[in-house]
């Protein structure tokens, strides 16, 4: 019986690297934070226009990921506020809309690096992007 033990004891001992193996490490830690959409009226010369978009935001450990939600309210406004001082030819072409999602990234950067001392935010990306 004691041997049986032992024998458990051993297994369990060797196996359980094993499965500490399989966690990703710190490092690998790759995580997406999807807003809610976001609707804009923007800068036109003619009439009212409207731009709809979703951002996705990357974190890479679960600070940044707990960052970014402790503080998206102040993100979301930070993005409003840039959506909508655009004007309607910022926004009409591919090269412009990269642009702007640099331009959105540097803004959660800022609130993150205000409010926690890190960016902590990877890169930040547009799911939809429409413009009306």
């Amino acid at each position: 019986m004691f041997k049986r033990f032992l024998l458990v004891l051993f297994l369990g001992v060797l196996i359980q690297p094993l499965w500490a193996a399989d966690e990703p490490a710190p490092e690998d830690y790759v995580n997406y934070i999807e807003l809610k959409p976001f609707v804009a009226n923007f800068v036109s010369p003619d009439k009212l226009r409207f731009l709809k978009c979703e951002i996705t935001i990357q974190v890479t450990s679960p600070a940044a990921h707990h960052a970014v939600n402790y503080h998206k309210a102040e993100i979301r406004h930070e993005i409003l506020m840039l959506l909508s001082s655009k004007e309607e030819d910022q926004l009409k072409t591919v090269d412009m809309q990269h642009i702007l999602a640099q331009e959105a990234l540097q803004k959660v950067q800022q609130v993150l690096l205000a409010e926690e001392g890190e960016a902590y935010v990877a890169d930040l990306f547009f799911t939809s992007f429409v413009l009306q």
